[in-house]
C-alpha cells in the first residue's frame, strides 16, 4: 500500500489538439490491472496563479466575470497565467495590477495545488497579497471585469454557501481566513 512507484507503463503518446495554452494528447497505456487501456491528459502550459489582495481592514478583492467554459457569472479571487519561464512572484504581481489596478508592498506563498490531476498536469500557486496600493487596472482586451472589495470573512462566507467555486479561489481564501485569524 506503501509502493509509490509508477504502475502505468506508456506505449505510445498522440497529440490531437494543441494551441498556445494546452495540448490534449491521448496515451496507449499498460495500466495499473496490466492491461491495455488509453489515458487522455490536457497539458497547461503556463503555471497558474492566484492572488488573495487583504488591506489593513481585513477587506479582500474580487474580481466577477463571465466565463464561457461554464456558462455563468463567477467571483474569483485575481488570478491568472504565468509563463513558466518567468518567476511566478513576478507574474503575480502583473496579473494583480492588470486585474485590480492593486499593487502589494508584501508577498507570502500561501498554497501550491494540482487542479485537477486525473486528467491535467495544471499546477497552481496561491499568494497572500498586503500592504496594498491602489491604481489603475489595465485588463486584457478580451477580459469584461468587475472588481468587488469585502471583508475577506465576507468573501470566506461566499465560499462555504456555495457563491464562490473557482478552485483557486476557494482554497485561496479559505487558507488566507486562517492564517490572518
Amino acid at each position: 500500500m506503501n509502493d509509490t512507484r509508477n504502475p502505468w507503463k506508456t506505449l505510445s503518446t498522440k497529440t490531437h489538439y494543441e494551441n498556445p495554452w494546452i495540448r490534449i494528447d491521448e496515451h496507449q497505456v499498460i495500466n495499473v490491472a496490466d492491461k491495455p487501456g488509453i489515458y487522455g491528459t490536457v497539458h497547461f502550459k503556463n503555471l497558474a496563479l492566484g492572488i488573495v489582495p487583504v488591506d489593513d481592514e481585513g477587506n479582500t478583492y474580487l474580481v466577477g466575470q463571465f466565463r464561457y467554459p461554464l456558462g455563468q457569472y463567477s467571483w474569483e479571487i485575481p488570478e491568472g497565467g504565468g509563463a513558466l519561464e518567468i518567476e511566478p512572484l513576478v507574474s503575480a504581481q502583473r496579473e494583480l495590477k492588470e486585474e485590480t489596478g492593486i499593487t502589494a508592498m508584501e508577498w507570502n506563498l500561501i498554497q501550491e495545488l494540482h487542479l485537477s490531476n486525473s486528467a491535467t498536469d495544471e499546477r497552481a500557486l496561491i499568494y497572500l497579497a498586503t500592504k496594498l496600493h491602489f491604481g489603475d487596472s489595465a485588463p486584457e482586451e478580451d477580459e469584461a471585469l468587475t472588481v468587488k472589495k469585502l471583508p475577506l470573512k465576507k468573501a470566506h462566507e461566499m465560499v462555504l454557501n456555495g457563491e464562490i467555486t473557482d478552485a483557486i479561489s476557494v482554497v485561496g481564501l479559505l487558507r488566507a481566513n486562517v492564517l490572518l485569524r
